[in-house]
Parts: structure tokens; sequence; C-alpha cells
């Protein structure tokens, strides 16, 4: 979401400033090379954890921090060479943008307490931020699924 953000003011800009001398901006290519380079993954099985949060919230509380670090780092240990695989979630209703945005911040404030807790960096992959679908309760919306494969 945020590189086709990126990507459209870009391309904006290109387009406001066609006839006037400008200077292209190098991140560009750079942004388009390395989002085509970073393919999604996509889940396999279970989650291994699933982390709740409040509504228009990416706080994760210490109680839910201390649990998701010590499943995970539990199974990467039987597991060296897995990833850990994060996908934040949001419901249909209210601005789809804020949504996305506020699930990949919840996803990224789960991948922030892996990497405070010892995980690799380049351990951890997250999903683009996807809507919940049916009839599930409020809180399925307002989660982050995290899984070791």
């Amino acid at each position: 979401v945020l590189a086709g953000i990126v990507l459209a003011v870009v391309g904006v800009v290109y387009g406001a400033s066609a006839g006037k001398a400008a200077v292209k901006p190098a991140a560009a290519p750079a942004v388009a090379q390395a989002v085509a380079e970073e393919p999604e993954i996509a889940p396999v099985g279970e989650a291994l954890v699933k982390v709740f949060f409040a509504v228009d919230s990416a706080t994760l509380a210490v109680v839910d921090s201390e649990g998701v670090v010590v499943k995970t780092v539990e199974v990467l240990k039987l597991q060296p060479k897995a990833i850990v695989l994060l996908s934040g979630f949001h419901d249909p209703s209210g601005d789809a943008a804020h949504n996305a945005a506020l699930a990949k911040a919840r996803a990224e404030a789960v991948r922030d307490a892996l990497v405070a807790a010892g995980v690799a960096p380049d351990h951890i992959k997250l999903r683009k931020p996807e809507t919940t679908v049916g009839s599930g309760s409020p809180e399925e919306g307002r989660r982050v699924e995290v899984r070791v494969q």
C-alpha cells in the first residue's frame, strides 16, 4: 500500500511538472525495483498467535507482546531457518486507506516487539493488509496473525 502511494505521488509530480524543468527523484526507480523484488508470501496453515488491538490503535499491550514473543521464539528455536509472517487485518468499515495504514502499523508493532526480543529482522515478513469478511466479531478485524513457516 505504501509503495502504491509513493508511486501515485511520483506520477502526480511528474504529471504536474510536464513541460517544466524538473529533477527526477532518484529514489523512485529504487522503490519500484524493491517492490518488484519482494513477492507476496502466502500464509501456510493456522496462525501461531493472533494479537488483538483496541479500536483505532496500533499500540501493542505488554501482555500481548510477551505472549507473542515467547511463543514465536519457542517455535523459531525448533525451526531456525523459518520466517515469521505477519498479517495485519482490518474490517471494511470506515476509510479504506486509514484502515490499511492502521493494519500495517499494527503488524509493524508486532514486528518491533519480535526484533526487540532478538528475532532477526530479515526473518520477519509483513503481508499486505487484509480486510476481514463475513460475520466475525469486530475484534477479528483488529488483529495481527503471526505464522512461523
